[in-house]
């Protein structure tokens, strides 16, 4: 095994080859399969197949999620106090694995008709508790895996083309499943969580044993709940912020939402609608090379600009194709998923550069608590997207119902929290970003200075 707790100094850092690169992204299979399927399979699932009201499924998912808001903060300042000759945090993805595994099992496999909300509140939270060490785990090794401008964008990029597969997979499952004939679409889930269970061993093992953990140089973190707060005074980090807590909002709508806007406007069934979200991620796959190599041209905050626009005009155009035409549907969606992966990772990547920014001026690596904030900012989102599950609810919107058996005001309530609310939020991405003060030049500069005193502490 490696041995993480040599340090490289930042001038002589190498570029990582494809194969360190793989390795350190194969984790984002399982992890991704979790993504997907905690906004957008497993709400809709405890709500038509195992039988809680939309309202409580919508009220348990917010409420976990606002608790583990509040975990990650605790969770990258102990990420950034870890000294282990694993590094600092290969081994809390280590400790993340049983508890991904157990929750899987859980949430998936095990879980019958009829389980009440304190069954899912429960397991549920300990589900998000595993998602957020796991995933806070990989992002502060991703950010000193390379500290270049440029090498962070490829290496945040291959992180996200490894979500986006790992996405298209678990997606699939319960499709292959049903046409198949092994089942239907609660035994497609059912082998969606035995997916994860197994993988996540695999991957998180293969990375442990492949990819180097490089250390940063510098003291352990002090100040506490202070040094936290000042963070949210840098105007790099509150732009950031903000457009991460859109760019999340917008498509958690869009995923929330997915099957009863495709089953109840457009018309299409569960694996049509499953094959739209399939091609829209898909796309997302084939447009990040485009975006990486976007961002060493124009910059990181300039790229995502460009995309946050593009991504809000092709998401409208794509929802309002009439229903009917499955083939027309399917090109328009993949046309849209084309920007979707550059919020993603182009976010991250940023963050990773505002990192070395503290770095710089205060002596202290807080890579793991910087990460829990973008994290937390994400959470936001996820909690606010299902909000449109309260609002439906409210005007008398039923997950289950027969042809015919919603109202007009619930259906155009709907297209309103599908269509128009997910457009304007990924269109104010850009708007957020508009001059963002660590550019490519600041960054280097910042760099430069890293790397003489790292050199001359050395």
């Amino acid at each position: 095994m490696t041995d993480a707790s040599s340090t490289v100094p930042r001038s002589t850092a190498p570029r990582r080859s494809n194969g360190v690169l793989a390795a350190f992204s194969g984790p984002c299979l399982p992890l991704a399969a979790f993504g997907v399927a905690l906004p957008v399979t497993l709400p809709e699932f405890y709500a038509t197949h195992v039988g809680l009201e939309l309202g409580v499924v919508a009220a348990v998912f917010m409420l976990v999620r606002l608790i583990d808001i509040v975990f990650d903060p605790f969770i990258g300042w102990g990420m950034d106090r870890t000294r282990t000759r694993l590094g600092r945090y290969r081994p809390w993805m280590l400790v993340s694995t049983p508890i991904l595994m157990l929750s899987a099992l859980m949430m998936f496999v095990v879980v019958q008709p009829g389980a009440g909300p304190v069954y899912l509140f429960a397991w549920l939270l300990v589900l998000y508790l595993g998602f957020s060490i796991g995933t806070l785990g990989q992002l502060g090794w991703a950010a000193v895996l390379a500290p270049q401008y440029d090498q962070r964008s490829r290496v945040y990029g291959w992180w996200q083309v490894f979500n986006i597969i790992g996405v298209i997979l678990i997606l699939i499952l319960p499709t292959v499943v049903i046409k198949t004939g092994i089942g239907d679409y609660a035994d497609g889930v059912r082998i969606m969580g035995w997916a994860i269970l197994i993988a996540l061993p695999v991957t998180i093992g293969l990375a442990m044993f492949v990819v180097p953990e490089p250390v940063n140089a510098g003291a352990a973190p002090h100040g506490g709940p202070s040094a936290y707060l000042s963070l949210f005074k840098r105007g790099s980090v509150r732009k950031l912020l903000w457009a991460d807590l859109v760019l999340g909002v917008a498509p958690g709508i869009t995923g929330s939402l997915l099957f009863f806007f495709f089953g109840q406007i457009k018309g299409y069934g569960h694996t049509e609608a499953s094959l739209f979200m399939l091609l829209y991620f898909v796309a997302g796959l084939v447009g990040a090379p485009f975006w990486a190599w976007l961002a060493t041209r124009i910059g990181k905050d300039k790229a995502l600009a460009v995309a946050s626009l593009i991504f809000a005009v092709f998401y409208i155009g794509a929802t309002l194709v009439p229903g009917g035409n499955f083939a027309v549907t399917a090109v328009a969606m993949f046309i849209a998923g084309l920007p979707y992966a550059a919020g993603l990772f182009l976010l991250r990547a940023m963050m990773a550069d505002v990192g070395d920014e503290v770095r710089l001026e205060t002596g202290v690596d807080r890579t793991g608590l910087m990460f829990s904030i973008l994290s937390a900012t994400t959470k936001v989102g996820h909690v606010v997207a299902l909000i449109p599950y309260l609002v439906l609810q409210w005007v008398g919107f039923k997950a289950v119902a027969p042809a015919g058996g919603n109202s007009e005001m619930s259906l155009i309530t709907l297209q309103v929290l599908f269509i128009l609310v997910p457009g304007l939020l990924l269109a104010s991405a850009a708007l957020l970003l508009r001059n963002y003060p660590l550019t490519p030049a600041r960054h280097e500069d910042i760099r430069r200075q890293l790397e003489a005193r790292d050199g001359a502490a050395a």
